[in-house]
C-alpha cells in the first residue's frame, strides 16, 4: 500500500486533534473528489513498518485524540490487509479513537457476499473502529456547512452502537442524529 500524505494535528478529519493517514488508491473516482490524484494505488510513498512506528509515535500526546483513515480508500480490499495492523496497535493505545472514512457504504462493508469490498479482515476493522464516515462524495449533495463529510448523502457512523444493534447507529455528531433506544 502506498500513502499520499499524514496530517499530523488534524482538527478537520473528526474530533479534536488527530493524526490522519490518506492512503492511496480508491475505485468509486468520485466526481468532485478533493484528491483525484490518491485515485492511483501507486500513488505517493509506501506505506512501511517505519511509517506505521511513526504514525504510532504521533498519537502518543494526551492531546491528540485518535487516528483518522481516509484517502483514497481506507476500505479498498488492498488497503484493508496493510492498514490492519496499525488499526490492531492503535486499538491497545488507552483513549484513542479510529474514523475511517469510505466511499462504500456501511451496508456493503458488513455484507459478506460485497465481494468488491471484502476481505478476510473487514470484520475485524468494523468491529474495531469507532467512527464510519461512509458513502461516496455526490458533487451534487456538497454541503460545506456539514461537520466532517463533504456531502449530505454521507453519515458518520457510531460503529460500537451500531454493532452492538445490529443496525445503523447515527453518531451524535451527524446533523441527523435522531436518539433511539
Amino acid at each position: 500500500m502506498n500513502y499520499g500524505q499524514i496530517f499530523l494535528v488534524d482538527c478537520a478529519n473528526g474530533p479534536g486533534c488527530r493524526t490522519s493517514l490518506f492512503v492511496s488508491g480508491c475505485t468509486h473516482h468520485c466526481k468532485g473528489c478533493f484528491q483525484p490524484e490518491t485515485w492511483d494505488f501507486a500513488y505517493g510513498k509506501p506505506y512501511t513498518q517505519k511509517v506505521e512506528d511513526y504514525i504510532l509515535e504521533t498519537l502518543q500526546p494526551e492531546y491528540i485524540e485518535g487516528l483518522t483513515l481516509l484517502g483514497g480508500e481506507p476500505m479498498e480490499p488492498a488497503n484493508q490487509e496493510a492498514l490492519i495492523p496499525l488499526i490492531r496497535r492503535v486499538r491497545e493505545l488507552e483513549k484513542k479513537t479510529i474514523w475511517v472514512y469510505s466511499g462504500y457504504l456501511y451496508e456493503q462493508l458488513a455484507d459478506p457476499s460485497c465481494a468488491r469490498c471484502r476481505t478476510a479482515v473487514t470484520e475485524e476493522i468494523l468491529n474495531s473502529i469507532d467512527i464510519l464516515v461512509d458513502g461516496p462524495f455526490i458533487e451534487e449533495k456538497k454541503n460545506i456547512s456539514l461537520h466532517f463529510r463533504g456531502s449530505e448523502n454521507q453519515r458518520i457512523i457510531d460503529m460500537r452502537r451500531t454493532r452492538s444493534l445490529g443496525r445503523v447507529v447515527l453518531s451524535p455528531l451527524d446533523e441527523n442524529f435522531r436518539e433511539t433506544v
